[in-house]
């Protein structure tokens, strides 16, 4: 009797999933990203939380106000909530992530991953990136080059 209940209690902890809200709680923005196949650095860094429900892949993630960076010749913008729904190298109907095409801020919405490659579609028009572009957060203020604390690039003075 011990054994089998010993079997049950350990069966239970191994058989935890997205779909035990409870396990979700011990989640980050960016653990729950690497569970469905993409890479932490589609968010910033700062996300102070989300909300998933796992039988939909509807996600809102929230940051302390809204985040712009620069990355190569693109200028990105996300709300202090973004929402939209995740599966596995998919997501899709994404809400407060923008980026800044000529002189018009076009809304991405929506991220597919294939192989080694993300697409990023803003409706009529997308484009593929490298994955290994996105293995690190960027930071809201100075994107991916950030020299300083707390976010600030420190230029030297000659």
């Amino acid at each position: 009797m011990a054994s089998l209940l010993l079997f049950l209690l350990l069966s239970s902890l191994f058989s935890t999933s997205l779909s035990d809200p409870l396990s979700l709680q011990s989640l980050s923005a960016y653990d729950v990203l690497k569970t469905y196949n993409f890479p932490i650095g589609l968010l910033p860094k700062g996300a102070l939380g989300y909300d998933l429900d796992p039988t939909t892949g509807k996600f809102s993630a929230y940051f302390d106000g809204t985040c712009s960076f620069s990355i190569q010749s693109y200028q990105i913008r996300y709300q202090s909530t973004i929402s939209g729904t995740i599966s596995t190298n998919h997501l899709s109907n994404l809400h407060g992530i923008s980026v800044k095409v000529l002189l018009f801020w076009i809304n991405i919405n929506e991220v597919i991953r294939t192989e080694n490659d993300l697409e990023f579609s803003v409706g009529i028009a997308s484009a593929d990136f490298p994955i290994g572009n996105f293995y690190v957060c960027p930071q809201c203020g100075c994107g991916l080059n950030c020299d300083g604390v707390g976010g600030v690039k420190l230029r030297s003075i000659v």
